[in-house]
């Protein structure tokens, strides 16, 4: 009897493969290199894929999805953001969509807290000054930075990372603040202050932090007008993504001091970003490794296998979009 046929757009963590192995004909990505919309389309075609395992940089385009032979039953993407598919077409193909969420919320939120206290006490300019040599001893002033403790954390997107990130960051007594499409019952906020719009957030933090989805309406969101309305000195942190930030607003406010330090893990255009901010020693930067611990890549996968599993035997998967 013959398998299903998956087309693996990337390389994914050793366990993962080895099970997508053990239940499909697999057709991997050996070298591992980002796919254009066109040459997955090409690939599934050539091959009569049964279904795709994407990744966050894959885009699946409507050009993309009209491509596709009708063998393709589902897509699902190893991530829990999901703008790089056009699921309103893949969904006009009766092809079904799947994410993974629930499974990185805390590795995010630990990476959000990172971000958060290496922009608040320098950690990129105390790192460089060791390495290259140039520390000649403590002195009472050097690299001072600023105690998160009584400070007021805004955050933009109260779902379960945003809440996650809310619990880490009482523990070093911070005050949570947050705006979200919707109030949270009292048993969620724990205390946190609800705003109802997004500029009584920013007006309000000390800190802030972006735990939203990207989509139409927010792509762009955090332009000058809305990072004029932080406290002068607040410290900026993403995990979320980058297309939500105008770069040059950002960089503008860093260097002019509006806002005193950031911490991002998630850039536009990455991994092309902004060549500004690698020239700043008041930003903090990681390569988009909210979510790299072994054990959340694991669960990620086996995430999106079970959505294919289900898909693939007649059921409705876990996590439909």
């Amino acid at each position: 009897m013959s398998r299903f046929r998956l087309l693996l757009t990337r390389r994914l963590p050793p366990d993962v493969e080895a099970r997508a192995q053990r239940d499909y004909d697999t057709l991997p990505n050996p070298e591992d290199t980002l796919l254009s919309p066109q040459e997955i389309a090409a690939c599934a075609s050539s091959h009569c894929a049964d279904g795709i395992l994407v990744c966050a940089g894959d885009r699946i385009t409507a050009e993309a999805v009209a491509q596709l032979p009708a063998s393709v039953k589902v897509i699902a993407t190893f991530s829990v953001g999901y703008e790089h598919l056009d699921v309103a077409a893949i969904k006009a193909r009766g092809i079904v969509a799947t994410n993974t969420p629930d499974v990185l919320t805390e590795a995010t939120a630990d990476t959000a807290l990172l971000l958060l206290l290496a922009a608040a006490r320098r950690a990129h300019e105390g790192n460089k000054l060791v390495r290259d040599g140039a520390w000649r001893g403590w002195h009472t002033t050097m690299l001072l930075g600023s105690d998160p403790k009584d400070k007021q954390l805004g955050i933009y997107g109260m779902g379960r990372i945003g809440q996650a990130v809310a619990q880490r960051a009482r523990a070093f007594g911070m005050r949570i603040h947050y705006h979200n499409r919707r109030r949270l019952p009292p048993e969620q906020e724990l205390g946190a202050v609800y705003h109802d719009t997004l500029e009584s957030l920013l007006q309000t933090s000390d800190f802030f932090s972006i735990n939203a989805p990207s989509t139409p309406e927010t792509r762009g969101l955090f332009n000058a007008e809305k990072l004029a309305l932080l406290p002068r000195g607040a410290i900026f942190v993403n995990t979320a993504r980058g297309d939500m930030v105008v770069d040059e607003a950002l960089l503008a406010a860093l260097k002019s001091g509006q806002i005193r330090a950031a911490g991002l893990d998630v850039f536009a255009g990455e991994p092309n970003l902004h060549p500004g901010y690698a020239a700043l020693d008041n930003v903090f930067l990681l390569p988009h490794v909210g979510s790299a611990t072994e054990e959340t890549r694991d669960a990620m996968g086996f995430a999106a296998l079970d959505n294919i599993d289900a898909v693939l035997a007649g059921r409705a998967p876990p996590s439909p979009l």
